[in-house]
């Protein structure tokens, strides 16, 4: 069986109308193991099969980004909860420990007492539009495979 492959791309995304709205270009590429979670599957799948060199355009849904926008995770809570918090203002983001883990939310209304907030990933619901150059791709050590991840910058 093949070793998983770590991969090191720098992306362009962009939004419908072809407006860069985040780049790796002047700064560090994206390298990750491929099959791991901490990269949208989209991009993953995009890779497969290419090399160094291959420049690709790819257009990833939802479902193999971050998702549809879920209505259930925009909640109304009050005022309250954001104790100490001066000027509470529409897109503010906060990290939350209530239940089993972590969750970032983002303020997108205010109405009096009650602050409506959205724990969806911002870009969930949207198609992502992406320029791909592949930088290097190689085998993942042993240690990568275990932790998920590559160990080392870059390739």
């Amino acid at each position: 069986m093949q070793r998983p492959l770590i991969y090191t791309v720098h992306y362009r995304l962009k939004n419908r109308a072809g407006e860069v709205v985040d780049t790796s270009e002047g700064g560090e590429p994206l390298t990750f193991l491929d099959g791991a979670s901490h990269v949208i599957e989209g991009i993953q799948k995009a890779v497969r099969g290419h090399g160094p060199g291959d420049c690709l355009e790819v257009t990833v849904p939802p479902e193999l980004a971050y998702g549809e926008h879920n209505p259930d995770l925009v909640r109304k809570v009050p005022r309250s909860a954001f104790e100490g918090v001066e000027n509470l203002q529409v897109g503010m983001k906060f990290q939350t420990n209530t239940g089993d883990e972590a969750q970032v939310v983002q303020v997108v209304g205010i109405d009096g007492n009650l602050i409506r907030v959205d724990a969806n990933h911002p870009l969930a619901g949207f198609t992502l539009y992406f320029d791909l150059e592949i930088i290097s791709a190689r085998e993942a050590t042993d240690d990568e495979v275990a932790a998920g991840q590559p160990l080392t910058p870059g390739v």
